[in-house]
């Protein structure tokens, strides 16, 4: 166990790292090639990112996928943060510009990405997020880690790494792109 405390949060200490920046790439490689076999390489999927770290690991993917397809795959980005059922504060249903994704999602073979799945509120918010979009032929969930605790019945069809975690625990992603770092960490809350 690492005893030093975040920097961020004191009431958090890390527990250790679960992913190094190599085994993170070396995941996104294996989802990469999950997804265009389990595909058939459908020219129709596109991989939308959930604001905030689902949206590197869609653009990551998205050219992953179209080097081993050789073509180029679509990829967006979708905020969630006005459909949360947690805000108290947003009582109106936001106004939604169908380009802010940056593509037409009806008809097409969508993959969510996240990077934590957990209780499965955010994915819930993404979904009707993404149906104010327009009306997806079929949708997926991709996570990078999947660490249970599901409080509605969401499953992601591609996993990353799935880690067992207590309620105490949290884990973190970061990407370079958002944290100037590469790694997932565990953290615990400390009394």
């Amino acid at each position: 166990m690492i005893e030093s405390q975040s920097t961020s949060n004191p009431l958090v200490r890390e527990k250790g790292r679960l992913m190094s920046a190599s085994e993170i790439e070396r995941t996104l490689v294996r989802l990469a090639h999950e997804i265009v076999e389990k595909s058939n390489a459908s020219p129709n999927i596109a991989l939308v990112g959930i604001k905030r770290r689902g949206v590197p690991l869609a653009e990551r993917l998205a050219q992953l996928i179209g080097t081993i397809e050789k073509r180029k795959v679509e990829h967006g980005v979708l905020d969630i943060n006005f459909y949360r059922d947690d805000l108290t504060t947003a009582d109106v249903r936001p106004v939604v510009n169908p380009a802010s994704i940056g593509f037409d999602v009806t008809g097409r073979n969508i993959i969510l990405c996240d990077d934590v799945l957990y209780t499965g509120r955010t994915i819930r918010a993404a979904m009707d997020a993404l149906f104010d979009h327009g009306r997806p032929e079929r949708v997926q969930l991709l996570v990078l880690i999947d660490r249970g605790w599901r409080e509605l019945p969401i499953e992601a069809q591609y996993v990353g790494r799935t880690v067992h975690t207590t309620d105490r625990e949290i884990i973190e992603v970061k990407f370079r792109e958002i944290d100037n770092d590469e790694q997932v960490v565990l953290m615990e809350h400390v009394d």
